[in-house]
C-alpha cells in the first residue's frame, strides 16, 4: 500500500491542481475539509454541498477529478450519489467518508463506484494522500481495514450472493493473485507469496480487473468475498 501510495502521489503531483468538491451536511466539516485541501496548490476546491442530489448537479456543472463524498446525507445519500456519479461522469472519482460503525453502507458505496473511503477522524495528511491516490485510479483504502469491513458485511443474513461463474475467466495464476489481494495482501506481499515480480502482480491485477469487470481493487476484493473466493476470517 505504501509502495502504490507514493507512486500515485508522485503522479498527482505531476498532472497539474486535482479539481475537488466536498459533499456533506454539516457545513462544519465541509469547511474543515476545505481548509485542509485549498492551501495546497495540488488542490482546487472548486464547489461544496451540501446533500447528495446538490453533488450530483454540481458535479455536472463542475467537472470535478474527485468528490470527497459524506455516505450519510439528506435528499439523496452519499451511496445513491456515488452511483449516480459512477454512471453519468465516470471521470469523476468519489472518496467516501463514513465512521468504522457502518460497514454497509461503507461497502455498497464502494460496490456503486466509489474508489475508496476514509474514516471521518482521519488525519490531514491522510485526507491530502487518499484524495490523491484516488485522482490517480488506485483504491484510497488500506487491505486489511477492507478485509475487515467486508468481513463484517457478508455476515448479515438472507443476502443473495452473485453466481460463481463471475471468476470463470481467470487464468490459475490471476486467481491466487485475486485471492492472496482479497485476504488483506498489498501487491509487494502477494509478489511474495508467489515468487514473482510486483510488475508481474501488476499486471495480473489489470487483468483481473478486466475479466471481473471491476474498477478497482475494493470492488475486487468485494467480489471475492460474494463469490465465496474468500470466506469470513480468512488470511494468507
Amino acid at each position: 500500500m505504501k509502495e502504490t501510495m507514493d507512486e500515485a502521489m508522485g503522479e498527482a503531483m505531476r498532472g497539474g491542481a486535482i479539481r475537488v468538491l466536498i459533499a456533506d451536511d454539516q457545513p462544519l466539516v465541509r469547511r474543515g475539509l476545505a481548509l485542509i485541501l485549498a492551501p495546497d496548490p495540488a488542490f482546487e476546491v472548486v464547489g461544496e454541498a451540501g446533500d447528495g442530489a446538490e453533488a450530483v448537479v454540481l458535479a455536472h456543472r463542475l467537472r470535478p477529478d474527485v468528490v470527497v463524498m459524506d455516505i450519510r446525507m439528506p435528499v439523496l445519500d452519499g451511496v445513491a450519489a456515488t452511483g449516480q456519479l459512477a454512471r453519468e461522469l465516470p471521470g469523476c472519482r468519489v472518496l467516501a467518508l463514513s465512521t468504522f460503525d457502518m460497514d454497509e453502507y461503507v461497502v455498497a458505496a464502494l460496490r456503486a463506484g466509489a474508489y475508496g473511503f476514509l474514516p471521518k477522524d482521519i488525519s490531514p495528511e491522510e485526507l491530502v494522500a487518499a484524495v490523491r491516490v484516488v485522482h490517480t485510479g488506485e483504491a484510497a483504502v488500506a487491505p486489511r481495514l477492507l478485509t475487515r469491513l467486508i468481513s463484517t458485511y457478508v455476515r448479515t443474513p438472507d443476502r443473495p450472493r452473485p453466481p460463481v461463474a463471475l471468476s470463470g475467466d481467470l487464468t490459475p495464476r490471476e486467481q491466487e493473485v485475486w485471492r492472496l489481494m482479497a485476504t488483506g495482501l498489498d501487491n509487494a506481499e502477494v509478489a511474495g507469496e508467489m515468487d514473482i515480480s510486483v510488475s508481474t502482480v501488476k499486471n495480473h491485477i489489470t487483468s483481473v480487473f478486466a475479466k471481473l469487470g471491476v474498477r478497482d481493487r475494493a470492488q475486487a476484493v468485494i467480489a471475492a468475498y460474494e463469490t465465496g473466493l474468500v470466506e469470513v476470517g480468512a488470511q494468507s
